[in-house]
């Protein structure tokens, strides 16, 4: 699941959807790729039938059932910002593996069919053998439907499976409720990939020649050899001396007009034969300036002065340039080009790792890729035409090294896993098999599992009324199964998983907030493990309608229990003491709800709150606005730090401590500040920095007195490493620092010491004090002589 969940949609977005539409077919009509104007085009068509639904109300924006006539758990097809499309994403046409499935069953080939046969004996018994060998593959979680039927039936809950049916039965002739087969089961190990070794077959296939190298190649192998004999050629007009100035529009000899005949003939079967490079083609390039001459000499005309005077030119730049032909200088610099254009090209190289890679098991990762890697074998060399012992080059490389299965820490250490945005798309993989260690019978287990990593592909819906999105207990065969849950047996692994994966993501990644897709999946993991860890996402600024959920308080009372009287608190100006008060009334109320007085979706307190530090009051809606209060939420619930802190126990690793994570985000701070400068549109890019700073403080707070005022010494050290407006921008915001660790604070407007102190926050309704150029430092005037 990805994009915005949890969030409020401010309108219908009809003028998003036909912006959105706008640009696909731009880019579908102009753009010079024919594969980009291809998913352009199919962009196009996913955002007409967006709006075309929105204007027959078959699609409903800001619902959790957006589609007429598909309950929420049926899993929409979503396009970029939430919205539904209309279609089904385990709809359309029949898939090949449905086509064979019913061809083997000697049913007609379609779903209808196909469900009604895995009702009946030979369809069980089919399902029963395919949950044994678990060879089978679940991409969306609509195709673990009826597994799940089957299983219920051999588990004698016949109540529950007749249930199971009667829900899916008004769609069985429309969606897929089969999984795919697979020639293995599911690895059952802690390692993940980030590719398959299928998939990293498929990105080597894709590689073609280089069209600028191959245009080099040609240049060096064809038309460098070609101008050194048509240069060759002129000099013999010079003369015994060879003076290049003394070339002249004479032959040499009878048999000279033959021999440029000869040239000419040769030229235009090369150009004919080797298209990739234009120099030649040009009339002013020195090549070209020497064949039109040689042509006007051929037909037997006499050059005219401007003519010979731009051949005596190229003639004796070219020899200055790289010496007469024959001459041991050129010799010596073809030598080396002609050892750079017989240099194997990458899609050699692509080819020869996919023939090792031809036995491997294609739809796992990698366990070693480093074989597949390996320089050339003196066997391979006589197969391939590559010479022993080339090493492959790193774009070859690196689609092999991603498909590596390993622990996800040694994916991190290695630099596979890049980012935290790259993390979150492979904890679905972890969570999946922690959660389901809650089902005893094994063929459950891994049924249950994969449905998980299929739902975590489910992409976010735009809800209005603070509604949340679709969640895996919600679908109906899992619920079905959920009375064979042991949660006790699981909820240790899931609180170590939970301790395991968060650590590493503020570990790795420790100046980057925490993205969506991967809150959800800890989210998960807390709810089973019961620590009473509410994790929050980051919300859309041009969607935000002000509300909170009632977990944002929960999640900023728990940060007021951890960093209560710290850094943090007085450099943001915070009274937790305050939030704790809001979050006991609250809780009250809560407590006090009824049905006729339900329990409010919203924390009125908490938005009330943002709003007020944010100083932003009703008025003219804006997305800056917006941020500004987003912000300001993020800042109360530290945007996760605290809970993982202190609910899920995370810690900055062996070796290291809090003010090591404090100086790495404080190097990113740096680094995004350094691309403020001369940047036409830096907000974002202060926004990040902001918000890496916000994650260094968290850490400083953290960090022992000696350890916080090594850190203030070291930051005044590392900013001066960086371009000296870096150090000119951030010199309030480190003012501002030290002032809060001296036991210092900001003034109602976040300054302090005058103005030369100031609080560093992303988001802004005026110009941010971080973006006009600096004042670049003068050089000190010469003392007295």
């Amino acid at each position: 699941m990805d994009d915005h969940a949890d969030q409020q949609l401010l309108s219908p977005g009809r003028s998003y959807a036909t912006g959105r539409l706008a640009a696909a077919s731009a880019t579908a009509l102009t753009h010079e790729d024919a594969a980009t104007r291809l998913r352009a085009e199919e962009r196009v068509a996913r955002w007409r039938a967006v709006l075309g639904g929105m204007s027959d109300g078959r699609i409903t924006v800001g619902s959790r059932t957006p589609v007429a006539g598909l309950p929420a758990w049926v899993t929409p097809e979503v396009v970029h910002g939430g919205f539904a499309t209309g279609a089904a994403r385990a709809g359309g046409p029949l898939e090949p593996y449905e086509e064979q499935a019913a061809r083997r069953a000697g049913v007609p080939a379609t779903r209808a069919a196909l469900f009604d046969h895995c009702l009946t004996g030979p369809g069980l018994a089919w399902l029963w053998e395919l949950l044994d060998s678990g060879r089978y593959e679940v991409r969306l979680p609509e195709e673990a439907a009826l597994p799940t039927v089957a299983w219920l039936v051999r588990a004698g809950d016949l109540a529950a499976a007749r249930a199971l049916v009667a829900e899916l039965a008004p769609f069985a002739d429309r969606l897929r409720f089969l999984p795919r087969p697979a020639a293995e089961p599911f690895p059952d190990s802690p390692a993940v990939h980030r590719r398959t070794a299928g998939e990293a077959g498929e990105a080597l296939a894709r590689r073609r020649p280089h069209p600028r190298v191959e245009a080099q190649r040609e240049a060096l192998t064809v038309w460098a050899p070609f101008g050194d004999a048509v240069l060759a050629h002129w000099l013999e007009t010079a003369g015994a001396a060879r003076v290049p100035e003394a070339v002249s529009d004479g032959a040499p000899d009878p048999g000279w007009p033959a021999r440029g005949a000869a040239l000419l003939r040769r030229y235009r079967e090369l150009a004919a034969a080797y298209p990739l490079c234009g120099k030649h083609r040009n009339p002013k390039e020195n090549l070209g300036i020497l064949l039109g001459a040689l042509e006007e000499c051929v037909a037997g005309r006499p050059l005219d002065r401007r003519r010979l005077g731009l051949l005596r030119h190229a003639v004796g730049s070219m020899v200055r340039r790289r010496g007469l032909p024959g001459s041991a200088s050129h010799t010596a610099l073809r030598g080396v080009q002609a050892a750079q254009a017989a240099l194997p090209s990458h899609q050699a190289f692509a080819q020869l790792v996919l023939r090792r890679m031809a036995d491997l098991p294609q739809g796992a990762g990698v366990a070693d890729p480093a074989p597949l890697v390996a320089p050339v074998g003196d066997e391979e060399a006589v197969g391939t035409g590559l010479p022993a012992g080339a090493r492959v080059p790193d774009a070859v490389r690196r689609p092999v090294e991603a498909a590596l299965s390993a622990p996800v820490a040694t994916l991190v250490e290695r630099g596979v896993v890049p980012s935290a945005e790259v993390l979150a798309q492979l904890v679905p993989q972890l969570v999946a098999a922690t959660t389901a260690r809650a089902y005893q019978d094994p063929a459950l287990r891994t049924l249950m599992a994969a449905n998980h990593r299929a739902f975590g592909n489910r992409r976010s819906l735009l809800l209005l009324d603070l509604q949340h999105q679709v969640r895996a207990e919600e679908l109906p065969w899992v619920r079905a199964v959920a009375g064979r849950r042991d949660d006790a047996a699981a909820s240790d692994g899931a609180r170590e998983l939970l301790r395991e994966l968060g650590g590493l993501a503020v570990r790795a990644f420790p100046a980057t907030v925490l993205p969506n897709p991967l809150v959800r999946e800890l989210s998960v993991l807390a709810r089973q493990a019961e620590l009473g860890a509410p994790l929050v996402e980051e919300l859309a600024a041009d969607i935000f309608t002000g509300g909170f959920t009632p977990k944002f308080l929960t999640a900023a009372r728990i940060a007021g229990e951890l960093l209560a009287g710290s850094v943090y608190e007085r450099y943001y100006g915070i009274d937790y003491a305050a939030v704790r008060d809001l979050a006991v009334i609250e809780a009250a109320e809560a407590a006090g709800a009824s049905k006729r007085n339900p329990r409010p979706r919203s924390s009125a307190g908490f938005g009330e709150l943002c709003h007020e530090r944010a100083r932003v009051t009703g008025g003219r809606w804006s997305v800056a606005a917006n941020g500004k209060v987003i912000e300001q939420a993020q800042i109360l619930t530290t945007h996760n730090l605290a809970v993982l802190v202190a609910r899920a126990g995370i810690d900055p690793g062996p070796g290291a401590g809090w003010d090591d994570l404090a100086r790495r985000c404080f190097t990113t701070v740096c680094r995004l500040t350094a691309r403020v400068q001369g940047h036409r549109w830096p907000l974002a890019t202060i926004k990040d920095a902001a918000y890496a700073w916000r994650q260094m403080v968290f850490h400083l707070s953290l960090c022992g007195p000696e350890e916080r005022e090594a850190v203030l010494w070291w930051l005044t050290e590392e900013v001066v490493r960086h371009p000296w407006h870096v150090s000119a921008r951030l010199a309030p915001a480190l003012a501002g620092l030290r002032l809060v660790c001296a036991g210092g604070t900001f003034g109602s407007r976040g300054t302090a010491l005058q103005g030369r102190g100031r609080r560093l926050l992303g988001w802004t309704t005026e110009e941010h004090w971080l973006r006009p150029a600096p004042e670049p430092p003068t050089a000190p005037s010469p003392g007295p002589r």
